[in-house]
């Protein structure tokens, strides 16, 4: 057994791995592991990550083998690698791709190496109604419309299958990117396309974008819909972000303004490229309804569907996708992580991680803000406290997180950043109400209608004000490149994907010092404190340290800071 003490990882027999936050090498390895491990704790000196079959599958669909996998976890042991999870490790990357979805003569039918395998698979209760019998061959046709969902009841079985039966071309919809002095391409961005594209091959053409928060996600979007050349539906989380990829079509791409549509509960425009959002498709009248909206799937020969913050998809949209294996499918997300745990069904019937950049490697090269990430906290008044103390537990986090003592710990943050433009985001619409008649600022939340909301941004950007207060509708898609504060008095349990959303409201690169400051104020000792940690997991993935400070001492810090 080789021992090398100087390395910072120790792999365990049980899948996981315990990285150490403080060795020399921890960004090098953190990046490395995030391609084939989930992070699952991220305390101070010691990180946790877990290797599961999904996450073996995601980096074998991005072409990197058991052997590069396994490579890379004696490079970094301490101590020689559990053989059972090297067993493993060639096991669940050796099912990837073992069965194959493929098109013969206009026919899907399930292929295997191994036949036996594929007839065993399939007689599965869940399987068995999806397919015909087997050809003379051993190959297994698929039925009408059962695309998507045998790929989904396969992955459940431990078997992801590799799609390679290609996709309708659609209606033919020639775009071109208007390059510029001032416009064009990343480097990464151009890698991303290319990475989702593959050249037009089978192999290509499904699959995810992981782009951190303010780099490009759009742009990346309106690069594909370059190289597939086909009449695009755009799913979007709400009508602000509608707005803006139509904004930027318009903009940065050759498409005549009349080929643009926008489908919300404003508007119902069925065009060429329709940007439309999951609340509309999801919409209904009553509980027990059908989805008229669903509809729009089918208005047109669509080539190319793009699922922006595809890590939001409703499970009804996930139904309707479940139909649409022949059409190629684009998600684009900072974080793919849900919070209802439905990993899986992207992977299946979006399709495969295919890129994922690190937020630190573009925050180097300036392609985004380099962000100091703080958590203050702050106690809980007496009374508050003893109210906390007898609450249920279902009203303990409210109550901690309207703490009163936030507004006076936000005004010193501000007066720490007196010519910064600063987002101040929030859950409750009470605490928000009362910190925008503290401030005089201006509030957003979902009751401001959309027109109202989007002059409101213009003049927050344009410098009209410098503070803006906004409830969780801001957490996506809100384009404020001059952002460069934000302040998260409270926010939704413990979610991951809303942490690294609303630090990307700030991301955006910045002329001059190129930095953003991104504070979170919760309450000491409290679920506000524990739900904290959680949502700052992805991000410390990632690389991001927060600094904690409490609030008895803020006068001190904002003066020597």
């Amino acid at each position: 057994m080789h021992f090398r003490p100087d390395n910072p990882l120790i792999v365990q027999s049980d899948h996981t791995i315990l990285l150490e936050a403080g060795h020399p090498k921890f960004p090098e390895v953190r990046d490395g592991l995030a391609a084939f491990a989930e992070l699952e704790k991220s305390p101070e000196y010691v990180h946790t990550y877990r290797i599961t079959p999904l996450s073996v599958w995601n980096a074998a669909a991005a072409g990197m083998s058991a052997e590069t996998i396994i490579h890379c976890l004696e490079e970094w042991s301490k101590f020689e690698i559990p053989p059972s999870l090297v067993r493993e490790i060639h096991v669940h990357a050796k099912r990837y791709g073992l069965i194959r979805l493929e098109t013969r003569r206009d026919t899907l039918v399930l292929t295997s190496g191994d036949v036996a395998l594929l007839h065993q698979v399939i007689s599965a209760p869940q399987v068995q109604p999806l397919v015909e019998q087997p050809l003379e061959d051993g190959a297994v046709p698929v039925k009408h419309k059962a695309r998507g969902k045998v790929k989904q009841e396969l992955l459940k079985a431990g078997y992801p299958v590799e799609d390679v039966a290609g996709y309708s071309d659609g209606e033919r919809l020639q775009v071109r990117l208007k390059e510029t002095e001032t416009f064009r391409l990343r480097p990464y961005q151009r890698e991303a396309v290319e990475a989702f594209y593959r050249q037009g091959a089978a192999t290509g053409g499904s699959g995810v974008l992981v782009l951190p928060c303010g780099a490009g996600k759009t742009v990346v979007g309106l690069g594909v819909m370059e190289r597939v050349g086909s009449a695009t539906l755009i799913l979007a989380p709400n009508t602000t972000s509608v707005r803006q990829w139509i904004r930027e079509i318009r903009e940065k791409t050759d498409v005549p303004s009349e080929m643009v549509g926008e489908y919300t509960g404003l508007e119902k425009e069925v065009k060429p490229i329709t940007v439309a959002t999951y609340q509309m498709l999801t919409n209904r009248q009553h509980s027990d309804d059908s989805f008229p909206h669903m509809q729009l799937f089918s208005k047109r020969d669509w080539g190319l569907i793009i699922y922006d913050e595809v890590h939001l998809l409703p499970a009804p949209v996930f139904r309707a996708t479940a139909l649409l294996q022949a059409k190629r499918r684009l998600g684009l997300t900072a974080t793919l992580v849900r919070e209802d745990g439905r990993e899986q069904d992207v992977f299946s019937l979006v399709g495969p991680k295919k890129m994922d950049v690190p937020w630190k490697s573009l925050e180097r090269e300036g392609w985004i803000a380099r962000a100091d990430c703080w958590e203050i906290r702050t106690s809980l008044p007496y009374e508050r406290r003893k109210a906390y103390t007898r609450a249920p537990s279902r009203e303990k986090y409210r109550i901690a997180s309207e703490n009163p003592r936030k507004i006076g710990v936000l005004k010193r943050i501000l007066e720490r950043h007196p010519h910064s433009q600063v987002i101040v985001i929030g859950q409750y619409l009470d605490q928000l109400r009362e910190v925008a008649a503290e401030l005089g600022a201006p509030l957003i939340t979902g009751q401001v209608a959309q027109s109202e909301r989007d002059q409101l941004y213009r003049q927050f950007q344009r410098g009209m004000f410098s503070v803006i207060v906004v409830s969780k509708v801001a957490n996506f898609a809100v384009d404020l490149p001059d952002a460069n504060v934000a302040v998260q008095l409270s926010g939704t349990f413990g979610s991951r994907q809303e942490e690294a959303q609303r630090l990307g409201r700030i991301l955006r690169p910045k002329r001059g010092d190129n930095r953003a400051y991104f504070y979170t104020v919760v309450s000491r000792d409290s679920k506000d404190e524990a739900y904290a940690l959680k949502r700052q997991r992805f991000l410390v993935e990632q690389g991001y340290r927060y600094t904690v400070v409490d609030a008895e001492e803020l006068d001190e810090w904002v003066v020597s800071s």
